[in-house]
């Protein structure tokens, strides 16, 4: 097999992972909630004020990033449909992430996470 081959099998792998599963239906269930769509828009327009602040000099950079946090915040604990998407997003990112990290150690010979301290991770590849 060459590497393309082997590339689609991975895309296809990753497309029939349960992360990726679970992250399409909650993103489903997510598009078909009302009080989800309202948050995400209400969401929406505060980091559009935000920005405009930002631009108008009105607050600093860290202040709109803290304040943005807080509204993501806020607006993840007013409706577990959009918790639930946030979760299996961020399920399915760690997974995409170490698939990163898996090639990236074979084609650079370099783990990012690696220590050299062998107690603080499964081993080597």
């Amino acid at each position: 097999m060459d590497i393309l081959e082997k590339a689609h099998e991975l895309g296809e792998m990753i497309k029939n992972s349960p992360e990726m599963k679970a992250m399409v239906e909650a993103e489903e269930v997510q598009k078909n909630d009302e009080n989800a769509i309202t948050l995400l828009q209400e969401y929406n327009l505060k980091r559009m004020n935000l920005s405009r602040e930002l631009q108008q000099g009105k607050i600093e950079q860290a202040e709109a990033i803290v304040k943005n946090n807080e509204y993501f915040s806020e607006m993840v604990k007013k409706s577990e449909t959009i918790e639930n998407f946030v979760k299996t997003k961020q399920a399915f990112d760690e997974m995409v992430q170490k698939i990163n990290q898996v090639l990236n150690y074979y084609i650079t010979g370099q783990d990012q996470n690696c220590t050299h301290d062998c107690s603080t991770c499964g081993g080597c590849h």
